[in-house]
């Protein structure tokens, strides 16, 4: 019954949506003979600042709803209506902006273009979440991320992967946030919006192929939970890291685990820390054989990494629009019409000399870039290495800091309650 509510709601609002997207406009706009010339906007327009402050006022007032039906109500039903706010809100009112997985290459792009005047409500959508997850666990993944509560509503009935599987699609992030950085630094592309697989259904005005990578993403959602958080959001990346060191986080019960699994097989994310015997312990000399093995394999694949990033750094550098009308200029296709790009650069009056300086300027940005790309992702890999060979004794079950979205669906099967004092 609640979910077929909440559909209902979705109906409604997407219905809504296109009905303002096709609407017949009651005065149409007048028709300009040829050589009429917009103004310019000479000031920017105050609804829209408005609306920013708005939105950072949501997201905040969100965030503490939520945090607080997460750790002290304890309401898994909450965390749900939360969701279709969010979707509703974030998602069809605001079409997926200002968003929070996106900032990332604002703050990227305004970290190495100093002249780009970043604005206050993109820096405060990236750091509030974070500063409520150093807090309090991934409460914004829980059910504020419209991105991530427009999957949630799909999740019907999930399975349990593999942890291999697991460690091995938990790396693609990895990869995705570097692009998305090195991409945003050299001012390329803003490849996380550009692909963004929900900001199209979002506005109603998704491409054929977005559209159906949004829809295969909520599909496969159906039973791999959150196939975007887990296996591509990039800024869960950064959330998941900050996460596993919160001063609070969602407890599976409040008094004394009975290790009755109901936890386990409640989750659907695959996000709870299973009880691990002591006996289960290997011995003490192994272990320092395999730290000392790591501690010589991690700078290999570091530098492995790097140097591989490296030798890819011209098919990386070839996204950009100048590299690529270099190219272009530098080799023509005679057999092909002049594309719009050549004609607007031969009509600027620029040489193609200074083209070519700035695009070999680029390929020598991508050159360093690759560089620390592949070695961050060799880093990657290495500690993921070491955290597979890591002992880790426990006698409960615990939701897993880094990986548990906070969604409460745990603490509904969990039998044990709190004990009235």
């Amino acid at each position: 019954m609640k979910r077929a509510a909440a559909y209902i709601v979705l109906f409604l609002v997407v219905s809504l949506q296109l009905y303002n997207s096709f609407a017949i406009q009651r005065f149409p706009k007048p028709e300009f003979e040829s050589g009429y010339v917009t103004p310019p906007t000479l000031t920017p327009n105050p609804r829209s600042e408005v609306l920013a402050i708005l939105d950072v006022v949501v997201l905040i007032g969100a965030l503490t709803v939520i945090t607080w039906l997460v750790l002290k109500k304890r309401n898994r039903n909450g965390v749900f209506w939360m969701s279709i706010f969010s979707i509703a809100y974030f998602g069809f009112f605001r079409e997926g902006c200002i968003c929070a997985v996106g900032s990332v290459q604002n703050i990227t792009y305004a970290l190495f273009n100093p002249e780009y005047s970043i604005p206050i409500s993109v820096i405060l959508f990236f750091a509030v979440p974070i500063i409520f997850t150093l807090f309090f666990g991934r409460t914004f993944c829980a059910g504020v991320c419209p991105l991530g509560a427009i999957q949630d509503v799909f999740v019907i009935r999930p399975v349990s992967l593999k942890s291999w599987l697991l460690k091995v699609l938990g790396l693609i992030p990895y990869i995705y946030l570097g692009l998305a950085i090195l991409y945003a630094a050299t001012a390329t592309d803003f490849v996380i919006c550009r692909y963004d697989p929900f900001i199209g259904i979002f506005r109603l005005n998704a491409s054929f192929v977005m559209f159906m990578l949004g829809a295969t993403l909520l599909l496969v959602g159906v039973f791999v939970a959150r196939p975007y958080c887990r296996f591509l959001c990039p800024y869960g990346v950064i959330l998941n890291l900050v996460s596993r060191v919160s001063k609070k986080h969602l407890s599976i019960t409040p008094a004394k685990c009975i290790q009755c699994k109901l936890c386990q097989d409640s989750c659907p994310f695959d996000a709870i820390n299973k009880p691990v015997s002591a006996k289960e312990k290997e011995e003490s000399s192994k272990a320092v054989r395999r730290i000392m093995l790591l501690t010589i394999i991690i700078p290999l694949l570091v530098l492995a990494g790097g140097y591989t990033g490296s030798r890819f750094h011209e098919n990386l550098a070839r996204v950009n629009h100048k590299v690529q009308l270099a190219q272009t200029l530098l080799h023509p296709d005679n057999t092909q019409p002049e594309s719009f790009e050549v004609t607007a650069f031969k009509s600027s009056g620029k040489s193609t000399e200074e083209l070519y300086k700035e695009a070999a300027s680029i390929v020598d940005e991508f050159y360093v870039g690759g560089w620390i790309l592949g070695g961050f992702i060799g880093l990657v890999f290495g500690l993921t290495l070491t955290s597979l060979s890591i002992f880790k004794y426990q006698e409960d079950y615990t939701p897993n800091k880094g990986t548990c979205l906070s969604c409460a669906r745990c603490v509904d099967f969990c039998p044990v309650k709190e004990i009235e004092r």
